[in-house]
């Protein structure tokens, strides 16, 4: 069922469980990431980057979101979200289109002009009754273009600038940079950055009451995730391991059978294959 992304972080305040962000793109993903919150009886948030709204039509993919989080025969909580929001305009209309909240990521501008373009969204949506996601430092990858970094504590959140930046913004959660990465680089070479602990405690520390969002989790260890979870991250966001669960069992099916011809045949698997993962991250976040 549809809800508030509130009315799933705030049953976390006072234990140790996270809940899964997932990207989708299209109706097989939101169908699997659907079907395994339902089938696991855990609360979900489907979220659409601005690269998803593009590829779909905003609209269609947000009309295809509400129906199937809505369908009376899942029970499952699921709140919608922008992730990476930088365009003012398609944050507004999602705002418009009923998402109860919005990632607006100023991260590679100075702080001060970060917390000014997050105070401005933090106004707009208020007259919405969303939430606002903040983000101080940037990640490595693909979403904020950041790549072969020569000094990457250069871009990590400072503990006092994600204080600053919330006692300013009154943003509802925050992302943080502590190591993690977007994207598929990490994957492809099987050699996942190390997290720093350091700092995500002192963030923590400095800001207990804040749910805090680990963002380019896909691949990241089951233990870590668990330590994550116990230094104050709330939200934990996963993308590129069901793009790869999706598309790899279409490569499967076609080197099968090359005269396969029924989308149905490639994009039913494809979406159970995102099902799999989504059930297996619900799993290690709610344990």
């Amino acid at each position: 069922m549809l809800v508030h992304i509130k009315k799933i972080i705030a049953p976390l305040k006072n234990n140790n469980s996270a809940i899964p962000a997932f990207n989708v793109i299209n109706l097989e993903t939101a169908l699997g990431v659907a079907k395994a919150a339902e089938k696991l009886r855990q609360p979900v948030i489907m979220q659409i980057s601005e690269g998803a709204a593009n590829y779909a039509g905003l609209e269609i993919i947000v009309d295809v979101l509400k129906q199937i989080a809505g369908d009376k025969k899942n029970s499952a909580p699921i709140a919608l979200h922008l992730d990476h929001g930088q365009d003012l305009t398609l944050i507004k209309k999602c705002l418009e289109l009923g998402f109860s909240s919005v990632h607006i990521d100023g991260s590679h501008y100075p702080l001060a002009k970060n917390i000014a373009l997050t105070k401005k969204i933090v106004a707009l949506a208020k007259k919405y009754g969303a939430w606002v996601q903040g983000e101080v430092g940037a990640l490595p990858g693909s979403e904020d273009k950041i790549k072969n970094l020569k000094n990457k504590k250069f871009f990590l959140t400072n503990p006092l600038d994600a204080q600053k930046f919330l006692l300013a913004t009154r943003v509802n959660t925050l992302a943080v940079s502590i190591g993690n990465e977007h994207g598929i680089d990490k994957m492809r070479r099987a050699n996942f950055p190390r997290l720093d602990w350091g700092r995500l405690a002192q963030i923590h520390q400095l800001l207990p009451h804040t749910p805090l969002v680990l963002h380019g989790a896909s691949g990241i260890k089951t233990a870590d995730l668990t330590k994550a979870r116990h230094l104050g991250i709330k939200i934990v966001n996963i993308d590129t391991e069901l793009r790869l669960a999706f598309t790899n069992t279409m490569r499967q099916i076609l080197a099968q059978d090359a005269w396969v011809y029924d989308p149905r045949k490639i994009l039913g698997p494809a979406s159970l294959a995102v099902e799999k993962i989504a059930a297996k991250k619900i799993k290690q976040l709610c344990g």
